[in-house]
């Protein structure tokens, strides 16, 4: 097997583990001549090499990855890895107070706007799970 087929196994088997088989299965289907290439190498570069490493561990790199996502604003990346966060393995699951840490902190380093909106995010998903109880009427 060439290098670069292993690198995108074991990226594949990393993003699975991390995001959970429905979400890259959906990626995997809106997969096309256009951003093929590009798929490639967000799954051996992203998912291989760097949530490959063992240095911090899925959970660190969860809350690096929610954290980051609000300071460039990336609101769907965002609430994308919210679901993976809530559903991952036990091992790596964040709770909803550990969501709720991580938009505090933004409040401070990525502006109230920022939280404000990423609480509106958490919050819809934490309802679509049944942790948190439905809005008001």
């Amino acid at each position: 097997m060439s290098d670069r087929k292993a690198d995108k196994d074991s990226g594949m088997a990393n993003r699975r583990r991390v995001l959970g088989d429905a979400w890259v299965d959906k990626a995997q289907r809106n997969t096309n001549e256009f951003n093929a290439e590009f798929q490639d190498l967000i799954t051996r570069y992203a998912w291989n090499e760097i949530w490959g490493r063992e240095a911090l561990g899925d959970k660190t790199r969860r809350y690096m990855v929610l954290s980051m996502m609000l300071g460039i604003k990336a609101f769907e990346e965002f609430a994308m890895h919210v679901r993976a966060a809530l559903d991952g393995p036990p091992e790596s699951r964040l709770t909803p107070d550990d969501i709720k840490e991580v938009i505090m902190m933004a409040a401070i380093y990525c502006g109230v706007p920022t939280a404000n909106h990423a609480f509106g995010i958490a919050a819809d998903i934490l309802r679509e799970k049944g942790l948190l109880a439905p809005k008001p009427i």
